[in-house]
């Protein structure tokens, strides 16, 4: 309240400022005019003093006082020309217009168009969000231009289609990734993608268009993960906990030990009474073994991959053999000794390794 009465304020200053100027000029003038009146008046009285008392004959005054008659009844009409009076009208309505109609003008055009409710929201927050969003907008928006113009343009069907999904639009995802996968032909993902997309639009049900399509992408490749994990979801919700458990725990079983997707199928199995997720096994100390020496004997054949040869002295290192990383590094050095910049690479491990000795 106390905002808005500083704004009412504000508003009769800048209104005050405007009209005063104008209060000025009006008084101004009538008082000029005014003065121009009592001026010829008392030429008149002074006409016929100097007429009675001798200093000016009869002729004389007369003729003086038609003059000074003559420009007293020219004030006397300019002191009342409806020109003036039609100047002071308009003051009064102006004065009228800024200090009723404006304000309640303002007033009922802010009450249609503007929002007294709306909650305020910090600074910091709408220039963090609002960017985002409208340029996301605009993106989404141009994209959709160019596929309205070029419908058969796969690549841009493809990169729609999760955007889509962020915005939760899922029916434009599903046609988005049903368009990719036609235009660009089949893959595991893309049948993947648009599974996936059907689920979204389903609400989190696996439906069986969804199911179909993650059957066609384990089809193409057995162990896919995202279409693996979705085929027990659908186990699941068909009441066949078992078979949920055998897909997720494949899924465990064959993914690599720090895939992404780990945690959440883990998290699925406990959900379903399986808490003992099987861990991945870890590899023995003579598979670790025949991993290096498989290593050392493909490097044997062909020198040229450096990074392997890192890999190897490296392995060495942690196996213990000093002497085998030692025996590594000189023979990359070798191979390698016209590039200053591998060189210096491999004496950095070395040193990092503590294999100087």
């Amino acid at each position: 309240m106390t905002l808005w009465f500083v704004f009412a304020l504000m508003t009769g200053a800048a209104i005050l400022a405007v009209l005063l100027p104008l209060a000025r000029g009006r008084a101004a003038a009538i008082a000029g005019q005014g003065s121009d009146l009592a001026v010829y008046r008392d030429q008149l009285a002074e006409i016929d003093r100097d007429r009675d008392s001798g200093f000016i004959g009869k002729t004389e005054a007369e003729a003086a006082r038609i003059e000074v008659s003559r420009r007293l009844i020219a004030a006397s009409e300019a002191h009342s020309d409806p020109v003036v009076s039609g100047a002071n009208a308009r003051r009064r309505t102006a004065a009228i217009v800024a200090f009723l109609v404006v304000p309640g003008v303002a007033a009922a055009l802010y009450g249609w168009r503007g929002q007294p409710d709306y909650a305020g929201q910090p600074l910091a927050a709408r220039t963090r969000e609002a960017p985002a969003r409208n340029d996301l907008d605009a993106l989404v928006a141009r994209v959709e231009a160019h596929l309205a113009a070029n419908p058969e343009d796969g690549r841009g069907w493809e990169v729609v289609a999760p955007v889509y999904l962020r915005a939760g639009r899922p029916a434009d995802a599903v046609k988005a990734r049903a368009n990719a996968l036609r235009l660009l032909g089949p893959t595991a993902d893309r049948h993947a993608d648009l599974a996936e997309a059907l689920v979204s639009e389903a609400q989190g049900v696996v439906t069986a268009a969804a199911k179909a399509a993650f059957e066609q992408a384990v089809a193409s490749e057995a162990d896919h993960p995202k279409a693996r994990y979705f085929l027990g979801l659908a186990a699941d919700q068909d009441g066949k906990r078992d078979d949920a458990r055998r897909i997720w725990e494949r899924i465990v079983e064959v993914g690599p030990p720090n895939a992404p997707w780990l945690p959440l199928i883990r998290s699925e199995l406990e959900r379903i009474g399986f808490a003992q997720a099987p861990a991945p096994a870890l590899p023995t100390a003579d598979a670790i073994r025949g991993m290096v020496d498989s290593l050392a004997a493909k490097l044997a054949s062909d020198g040229s991959d450096f990074d392997g040869w890192l890999r190897l002295v490296r392995s060495y290192a942690v196996l213990g053999d000093g002497d085998k990383a030692r025996q590594a590094a000189a023979d990359a050095r070798s191979r390698f000794s016209a590039d200053a910049d591998k060189v210096g690479q491999l004496d950095a491990l070395i040193r990092e390794l503590g294999l100087g000795g």
